[in-house]
């Protein structure tokens, strides 16, 4: 899962940017209002972590000249002002939920997985499709019950199909949604870790949609 983290502070962005990598999250950390604005307008993130206190544009009107411009994704405000009318400024500007700093990481982590299940209209914490269930918080899957071993990158291909089960995906879709700044990769990448979840979870699960992209079968989409 993409998540883009706008935070200035140094010493906490490094540390929120690698224990999200840790807990299975793709991290891209901007340190200002204006990057932030403009990364999300251009990037399909699943989700966003805003400081409000940012320089060059403050957390507040990058989040409301997202939503003006139509950015939907959840939000999260990450920020020191726990002051009441702080939070109620905050929501009322887009924001789907407020956390103040200091904030445990797992907890955040948390937050972020609730905020993209229901952007996703999945309310449980597990999602199942036809007998898959995955389970985000702690990265297990079940194929009719039996678990099913699958390398990270396995997994985070997975997880991006199920939250768009029905739906047929691109591979540049696929790749903006797996992969943060920096990541190297191979024009095949994205067809041999299909080729591997074919293999372990069956070949009919997930259909190729020629010159279009791969589509996560749901007999109720």
């Amino acid at each position: 899962m993409r998540i883009l983290l706008a935070e200035d502070d140094a010493l906490l962005g490094d540390g929120l940017r690698a224990g999200l990598r840790q807990l299975g999250f793709q991290v891209d950390w901007v340190r200002d209002g204006a990057a932030a604005e403009r990364e999300l307008r251009a990037e399909p993130y699943a989700a966003a972590v805003l400081d409000l206190g940012l320089p060059r544009m403050d957390g507040l009107d990058v989040l409301a000249a997202v939503r003006r411009a139509g950015v939907t994704l959840p939000v999260l405000v990450l920020t020191a002002r726990d002051a009441v009318p702080d939070r109620i400024l905050g929501l009322d500007r887009g924001a789907d939920d407020y956390v103040v700093k200091p904030v445990d990481l797992h907890e955040l982590a948390a937050r972020l997985r609730a905020l993209v299940r229901r952007a996703h209209g999945q309310p449980a914490e597990l999602l199942v499709v036809r007998g898959l269930a995955l389970d985000p918080s702690t990265r297990k899957v079940q194929l009719d019950g039996k678990p099913v071993a699958l390398s990270t990158r396995e997994y985070d291909l997975l997880h991006v199909l199920m939250l768009h089960a029905g739906r047929v995906l691109t591979r540049e879709q696929i790749e903006q949604r797996l992969y943060s700044w920096g990541e190297e990769v191979d024009s095949n990448t994205v067809e041999v870790h299909v080729h591997y979840l074919r293999r372990k979870l069956g070949s009919e699960r997930i259909r190729t949609v020629r010159g279009v992209g791969y589509q996560l079968v749901d007999d109720d989409a």
